[in-house]
């Protein structure tokens, strides 16, 4: 399987991530202690941190391991944030961050929701589902907004380092086919 290089909706375009966009990426939201909170990963502290980030992510779309798009809006090309779709048997699920300065703008449930489209028209996917911390409530929100219905709460499902060393619960969502 292999997902469109590109994805348009009205605001957004969705492209694979490239080197260059390593400082935009950095600057806008991969040091910052808030962005990152709820996520599985540290503020980067160095830009060489966002570089080998993006490898990984070259790496994942040539292996087909992880699909990740960075979106950047259409009128000034500023690149927002990122989504990422991970594909298995039968099943996908996904992850994003947003920089800071563009939450409460609806581009992420924008975003998300033509990834997740996407993957449930194709072949073989018949799962879409993602998961966020218990008290993360806006991304929860996100992911109702684009049509997830929860599932429950998965018990010490994952770490977030930046609030604790142990594992948090989290809310489980899915949309099917």
């Amino acid at each position: 399987m292999k997902p469109p290089e590109i994805i348009e909706t009205p605001r957004l375009s969705l492209r694979r991530p490239i080197a260059a966009d390593a400082t935009a990426i950095f600057e806008g939201y991969a040091q910052d202690p808030e962005v990152t909170r709820y996520l599985p990963w540290q503020p980067h502290k160095q830009i060489h941190e966002t570089f080998e980030f993006l490898d990984r992510c070259v790496a994942g779309w040539d292996d087909s391991s992880e699909f990740t798009w960075v979106l950047v809006r259409k009128p000034d090309c500023q690149l927002l944030g990122m989504v990422a779709l991970r594909v298995g048997q039968y099943k996908a699920d996904l992850g994003y961050v947003l920089a800071r300065a563009y939450w409460g703008c609806g581009y992420m449930p924008e975003a998300v929701n033509a990834v997740l489209e996407w993957a449930l028209q194709s072949a073989g996917v018949f799962r879409v589902w993602a998961v966020c911390d218990v008290d993360n409530t806006a991304s929860a929100r996100v992911l109702e907004k684009v049509g997830m219905e929860k599932e429950g709460t998965l018990r010490r499902w994952i770490i977030h380092p930046n609030i604790s060393d142990e594992p948090r619960d989290s809310l489980c969502y899915s949309k099917t086919r």
